[in-house]
């Protein structure tokens, strides 16, 4: 197996950079490219050509552009990498009968009501950033063979994210004030392309399995309680923690005003992909409990 890799330094692409090895060939890019392979989801022309010289088995789209506030002011830049982009993939995916695998956000729906979101449930993005995402999983499925894999509030041990921000300000400061009213599922790059390794692994010859899915880690929490567990763990880890746990004040989306608009509930039901493809996901905390162990090197 082939498999061409867009965006192998991000938090999700390092790590698959990782789980696709073990598959076959695998060429990874950034950005940068490399020498004649372009990477660069703003090169329309370069993407395709790209394409068309690996000729690849299944190409993993890792890429995006994901500064969702300042999405807000480049909403052109922001569509072309996560919509046209995708679109130029899903062209030349068809035109050599590859997979493509796209990775996309609870953004696309609008947050409204408390029920985990389904794969057809109605989408209705906030923000232009939600909007593009929606906009590339639309163009991705003009490919036959696709996979696109919606998640939420994804971390690593590499890169930064709300975990380090959360620990950095948990050793800096007295108080904390952290939104409480926004619930949805903290989840691993690792899990994440760990379960992309598995499913193109067992799967990679059944082109009736394609589709949308929502991939998560189990169970769910708000961000006040996403910093809280955090901030213990770390604390429990010996990490000199300044802020004491009754200082982390749980605070309001409207107390902390933001040019995108965010999803109130960003639950997300898995039961289609768990189903389909026989796997168990497992509760938030176990992956952040790991990644922080990583980033502290316990």
């Amino acid at each position: 197996m082939k498999v061409l890799l867009l965006g192998k330094n991000g938090q999700v692409g390092w790590e698959l950079q990782r789980s696709l090895a073990p598959l076959g060939e695998l060429i990874a890019l950034d950005s940068r490219g490399d020498g004649a392979l372009c990477g660069n989801l703003l090169d329309l022309a370069g993407l395709a050509a790209t394409v068309r010289e690996v000729r690849p088995d299944v190409i993993v789209n890792a890429a995006a552009y994901t500064a969702v506030d300042r999405a807000e002011s480049e909403p052109v830049q922001a569509r072309r990498i996560n919509a046209e982009a995708p679109g130029v993939l899903a062209d030349e995916a068809t035109r050599i009968g590859a997979w493509l695998l796209h990775y996309s956000t609870d953004y696309v729906f609008d947050g409204s009501g408390t029920s985990p979101w389904r794969e057809d449930d109605a989408t209705g993005p906030l923000s232009v950033y939600g909007q593009t995402k929606l906009e590339g999983e639309q163009a991705v499925a003009r490919c036959p063979k696709h996979l696109i894999f919606r998640t939420s509030w994804v971390y690593a041990a590499r890169g930064n994210n709300f975990a380090r921000t959360m620990l950095r300000l948990a050793q800096e400061r007295d108080a904390l004030r952290v939104i409480d009213d926004q619930v949805g599922a903290p989840t691993g790059a690792e899990l994440l392309a760990d379960v992309t390794a598995q499913i193109l692994r067992s799967h990679a010859d059944r082109p009736d399995v394609a589709g949308i899915y929502h991939l998560v880690a189990s169970g769910e929490t708000s961000w006040h309680g996403y910093a809280r567990m955090l901030i213990d763990h770390a604390r429990e880890l010996g990490v000199p923690i300044r802020v004491e746990p009754e200082a982390i004040a749980p605070i309001t989306t409207q107390d902390y005003p933001l040019p995108a608009g965010r999803p109130a509930n960003s639950r997300l039901d898995t039961t289609k992909l768990q189903h389909c493809f026989g796997l168990v996901l497992p509760d938030w905390r176990v992956g952040v409990r790991r990644a922080l162990d990583e980033m502290l090197n316990k």
